[in-house]
């Protein structure tokens, strides 16, 4: 047992509490000093935290564990200019064996002054390497002539299903690939990780999320990513609550094998499956009613309504929610659409009414808010996308960007809100999160005191149950995670400031003293004198 007291503890149930007890990684009493210290032997250990802040561990409730953890031994490719990009390249190029994969990730063609590279630029810096590298989106791929050698692509292959190989106007491949389906042609060949590999990657990385606070996430990576985490966890090694989406290309195997969502513990639990209704706004594949700005294109439609209920029966009947990847306006409608009919099948065979979510949410006509609350559909959204793309949204939706990333008229409307990044498209860091639900600004301070469409700002609180609470109430499980509370696990931060003391446009700069999860404290920082006891 430990005692925490002389603290600010951020527990909006209990707001003037000071002082908590923890025990079997539970907190099990909270209140004043007075009632904390003498409540308990002396014998208990104490610390005294000195005025500092104790805020709830955050979740993030939409990341990718292994693209972040690949991500880490890639190039970063969110550059300026073109050039730097290419520098980058070159420079990894010349330090790698012979024949073997250069990987980046990041490049935005929006930032960059000509837009899309091609292969043939890519070709001049890879010294006989092929070169793949991710867009920041994860929505498109630029590759050399090397990978699109390796993988069979030339003017005679065709476009994938739901995909689309850019060509030049003599029908030649340029090595750009839009959507999964096509980056998929190359990245099936580069060779993966083992389960061992992808393991160690992971605990690897789970340092670095404490570091900023994050106790758990909800991951939407592939069946691999599945069999890493068990492996962490039947080990006894995995400090992280994971809920782990299910891959569609392996739904089966996961209903044969008997899982269904909310299958597991605190630590490692199953969601729902993932599909993908459109595109992304950055490659302008999001599927829109009205043509993007200056063109006729309306994005891509990966699931018709149809297949969406076609999908959903299957997985509902036998126990699984469905979370399906919506960004453009017209494709939120149409999963809308869908959920509606898969609602009355839901009540129709007597089947448990399922969590299901809308991943994004990014760009909605003002008739389908409404809809979110009435078929009590999860809104899952990342608030640093709005600062992100918000010359993006101007450029290519006009006057149209005011509804995107509508997070105040979502909680109006009374919506189910849960907050994550979509790291590694965006950094993993929860308080860039805070800061740019609450400001609309980047952490440079742009596009002003005002923030991006201001009219969209939350408050602290709201921003900070988005990473705490809300991840868990809105799954249907009772997990006892995301609060400061007598009987929930003792996952929690240790700030040396108290953010509702500082200016908003500071939340993005404050990073944790201290992490814990179950009354363990996994992080602490060099510059902490604290005796935490870390393990």
């Amino acid at each position: 047992m430990i005692i925490f007291h002389n603290a600010k503890i951020y527990a909006p149930e209990r707001l003037t509490a000071t002082a908590l007890a923890i025990d079997f990684g539970q907190v099990i009493a909270q209140g004043s000093d007075d009632d904390i210290l003498n409540g308990f032997s002396d014998s208990v250990a104490r610390i005294n935290l000195e005025g500092k802040t104790l805020w709830p561990g955050l979740t993030d409730s939409h990341f990718h564990i292994q693209h972040l953890a690949e991500a880490a031994t890639m190039i970063d490719c969110e550059t300026e200019t073109v050039d730097e990009c290419l520098n980058r390249v070159r420079q990894a190029a010349r330090n790698k064996p012979k024949s073997t994969w250069v990987r980046g990730h990041g490049w935005n063609q929006n930032s960059w002054d000509g837009g899309f590279g091609n292969a043939k630029i890519l070709d001049s810096v890879s010294e006989g390497h092929p070169v793949f590298l991710t867009a920041k989106s994860l929505h498109a791929a630029w590759a050399n002539s090397r990978a699109l050698e390796l993988a069979g692509i030339d003017r005679h292959t065709q476009d994938p299903p739901d995909g689309a190989i850019q060509r030049d106007d003599q029908g030649d491949p340029t090595g750009i690939l839009f959507e999964n389906s096509a980056t998929q042609m190359v990245q099936k060949i580069i060779p993966q990780p083992d389960i061992s590999e992808l393991s160690s990657a992971f605990s690897d990385l789970f340092p670095k999320l404490w570091s900023v606070g994050l106790i758990g996430g909800h991951d939407f990576d592939g069946i691999d990513c599945w069999k890493a985490l068990q492996n962490i966890y039947q080990r006894g090694n995995l400090n992280f609550r994971i809920r782990k989406h299910i891959p569609f290309d392996h739904l089966d195997a996961f209903i044969q094998a008997g899982l269904r969502t909310n299958s597991g513990d605190e630590r490692l639990n199953i969601g729902c499956v993932k599909l993908f209704a459109d595109g992304a706004l950055g490659p302008q594949t999001a599927a829109m009613f009205t043509p993007y700005e200056g063109t006729t294109d309306q994005g891509i439609l990966l699931l018709t309504e149809k297949a969406i209920l076609e999908i959903g029966t299957h997985a509902v009947s036998n126990g699984i929610g469905l979370s399906i990847h919506a960004i453009g306006d017209r494709a939120i409608h149409t999963v809308l659409n869908a959920f509606e009919k898969l609602r009355v099948y839901e009540q129709e065979h007597n089947l448990p009414h399922l969590q299901h979510r809308i991943e994004h949410v990014q760009t909605i006509a003002s008739e389908d808010i409404p809809r979110l609350v009435e078929l009590d559909i999860i809104a899952s959204v990342q608030p640093v996308h709005a600062p992100s793309d918000m010359e993006t949204a101007d450029q290519f939706l006009g006057d149209r960007a005011k509804n995107t990333y509508m997070f105040r008229s979502f909680l109006q409307a009374g919506a189910n809100l849960i907050f994550g990044s979509d790291a590694p498209v965006e950094s993993h860091n929860p308080f860039y999160g805070i800061h740019a639900a609450v400001t609309r600004r980047r952490l440079n301070g742009d596009p002003g005191k005002e923030g991006w469409h201001p009219e969209q700002r939350l408050t602290l609180p709201e921003a900070l149950k988005g990473f705490t609470s809300a991840p868990y109430e809105t799954i249907g499980q009772d997990f006892k995670c995301g609060k400061i509370k007598t009987g929930y696990h003792a996952d929690f931060l240790i700030l040396t400031s108290d953010p509702f003391m500082l200016d908003t446009h500071q939340l993005g700069s404050i990073r944790p003293e201290a992490t814990f999860i179950d009354g363990t404290c996994l992080y602490q920082s060099a510059s902490s004198v604290l005796d935490l006891q870390i393990r």
